[in-house]
């Protein structure tokens, strides 16, 4: 079928990469080497004109669409054209072929049945980087599955692909789901044909889910009717299996024990996100993919911040170190028979005695100039010598003012008291004369 069927003119159709009751999904090939996947949509157009509501719709949501590709992004696949079949007159959407294998196939053998913490953490912050990407575009994705995300091979990046769902009316989306076998990835809205930036956040939500614990939180077990009503009833009411449990089955043997138990110390941050994101309502989720990748990038900075150091450890570590310094000597002997005195306990010594030289500096001279600091001398032996120079000039200089002062004053009571004892041999002798006296003194 796939050989057969004509895609339009120019794409040739090199056959069916997987179908679905959301549309299929062929390889395509233009001039060249030139690769190509290209998205039928299930509903036929058989008017292409703006009379025909579903060809209106799909052409305003492939405008969104193009907006997408206006700043490219490493995450998002890019959209390359769009139109209507020449057979059968499905609509379409041409993307970027990627090289590589999808999450699905990422989690099956001969791979490993989870993923590390360190290959999730990097998926969840580039795809959480494609959905801010398409919606601050105004762009829901509302198809976020394994196999709608692939590894490319050539880049090591992680790509969003497949917007056939986003070019869907409402209509179109509501008929399409009730045989999409992505139900397992669903949000409880999309069961009414709803599709909301949060929608894409509770799909992100099960992905990650997904690949720490090996599987879905709500696995389908078959294809039928019932199968599936009970995954949708799930999703709506029932509470989400425990994902550390899950992830503790399904550690691979092959992974040394050390690994094992490594891999279990899942961040506290990605658990509560990926929590966050699987609200039943969604208005309890994030509000969009801009959200969501900046909540990402604020707990994983947060993660390898250094804690504030712990009062009780830190006092007690400079407990033993002072316990430790108290047991040792002051004079510590070398082989040799010479003693060391250590760097603390030599700047005490030369503080003492940078002390007792200031005082008997003081205790000699009365003038600045008598008092002795060497500080430039004491700066090459240890820093704390020379700030107790300084401080100890600082004090000397003080006290000298201090002492003129008070000889100052003495001299000022001297003449006083001279003058008048003047006035009064004058009174008594009149030849005397208060120059003199004055100058006596």
């Amino acid at each position: 079928m796939g050989k057969v069927f004509t895609i339009t003119k120019g794409l040739e159709n090199m056959g069916a990469l997987r179908t679905g009751g959301q549309g299929s999904v062929y390889k395509g090939r233009r001039m060249g080497a030139i690769i190509s996947a290209v998205k039928l949509l299930p509903t036929p157009i058989h008017t292409e004109s703006t009379d025909d509501k579903n060809y209106r719709n799909f052409l305003n949501e492939v405008e969104k669409l193009k907006k997408v590709n206006e700043v490219p992004n490493p995450n998002v696949v890019k959209i390359l054209n769009s139109g209507i079949t020449e057979s059968g007159s499905f609509p379409f959407i041409e993307m970027e072929f990627i090289e590589g294998p999808d999450l699905e196939e990422l989690l099956k053998p001969p791979h490993e049945a989870i993923f590390t913490l360190k290959e999730t953490i990097k998926l969840a912050d580039q795809l959480a980087c494609a959905l801010a990407h398409c919606h601050k575009v105004g762009v829901k994705h509302g198809d976020i599955k394994s196999n709608n995300v692939k590894f490319n091979v050539h880049s090591g990046n992680y790509v969003l692909l497949d917007f056939g769902l986003s070019v869907m009316s409402d209509e179109q989306r509501r008929s399409s789901m009730r045989h999409a076998g992505a139900i397992e990835f669903m949000a409880p809205e999309q069961n009414a044909g709803q599709m909301l930036f949060q929608t894409d956040v509770y799909s992100y939500g099960v992905i990650l889910y997904e690949l720490l614990a090996g599987q879905v939180p709500f696995p389908l077990k078959d294809n039928g009717e019932t199968a599936r009503n009970a995954v949708m009833i799930a999703h709506m009411e029932s509470q989400v299996p425990d994902l550390l449990k899950l992830r503790h089955k399904h550690l691979p043997e092959t992974w040394e024990k050390a690994k094992q138990e490594r891999e279990m110390q899942v961040p506290g941050w990605l658990l509560g996100m990926i929590s966050h994101c699987l609200e039943k309502l969604p208005e309890n989720r994030y509000t969009d993919g801009t959200e969501l990748h900046e909540a990402i990038i604020e707990n994983s900075i947060a993660d390898i911040k250094v804690d504030k150091p712990n009062k009780a450890v830190v006092d007690k570590e400079i407990g033993e170190l002072a316990a430790q310094a108290s047991q040792q000597s002051i004079y510590q002997p070398d082989h040799s028979g010479m003693i060391h005195i250590s760097k603390p306990i030599f700047a005490g010594l030369m503080f003492l005695l940078l002390g007792f030289m200031i005082f008997t500096g003081y205790s000699l001279f009365n003038k600045p100039a008598s008092v002795v600091v060497p500080v430039t001398k004491m700066a090459a032996d240890t820093t704390t010598a020379v700030d107790s120079g300084k401080i100890f000039a600082e004090y000397g200089a003080k006290r000298h003012r201090q002492l003129q002062a008070k000889r100052d004053s003495a001299t000022s009571n001297a003449i006083k008291n001279a003058l008048l004892q003047q006035k009064e041999k004058d009174a008594t002798n009149p030849d005397s004369t208060t120059t003199d006296s004055v100058k006596k003194f």
